[in-house]
């Protein structure tokens, strides 16, 4: 076989490869349909399913050591550049400053990126739960600029990325709480009825 027919058979299956892994990932994450494009966008949803399985394993390991039922903040460190974050990414050419608050009803963190907030939950599925989310977000002076949802069987993953406003007056912590708080609620009410 002469070299440009290896080429050609090696350009077509990675063309097919590609194919595969562009239909493989939610349309969101893929900005191009360039070959850089489809990888960073395939990275980044491995990383967010990596997250969610992280989640899962933890929730998993905290309802079998002790069944607390509140929430609990906790403040994240401070990352400085090339440091693995708590949740599996690396960060790269910027700090974040970011807090947690987890209960047995749902995870949920928090962090600064730049001029905006991630902002992210894992919970099992709760009707009216985004609406209640979204509720917290309004009262609080936050504009949303993305919304993604991705549900595993009963579990769903809320990943915002939210502009600070200006009227906004609340920390990180202060706003993973109040979301926080939003899933107890909701749970209380249900285990009344």
């Amino acid at each position: 076989m002469s070299h440009i027919a290896v080429e050609r058979n090696r350009r077509r299956q990675m063309n097919e490869h590609l194919k595969v892994l562009r239909s493989m990932t939610p349309c969101f994450y893929i900005k191009r349909g360039d070959q850089a494009s489809i990888i960073g966008g395939v990275i980044d949803f491995i990383k967010e399913l990596h997250q969610v399985v992280q989640s899962l394993e933890g929730k998993k390991r905290r309802k079998s050591l002790s069944p607390s039922p509140g929430p609990s903040p906790r403040q994240l460190i401070q990352l400085s550049p090339k440091q693995e974050s708590p949740f599996g990414m690396h960060e790269h050419n910027f700090k974040e400053l970011g807090a947690c608050c987890n209960s047995p009803i749902a995870d949920v963190e928090a962090k600064i990126s730049g001029s905006n907030v991630l902002l992210r939950t894992i919970s099992r599925r709760i009707p009216g739960q985004i609406v209640r989310i979204i509720s917290v977000l309004e009262k609080l002076s936050f504009e949303i600029l993305h919304l993604n949802i991705s549900s595993m069987e009963d579990t769903v993953l809320y990943s915002f990325v939210i502009k600070i406003g200006l009227e906004c007056q609340v920390s990180v912590e202060e706003l993973a709480l109040e979301v926080q708080q939003s899933f107890c609620t909701q749970a209380a009410l249900a285990d009344i009825n």
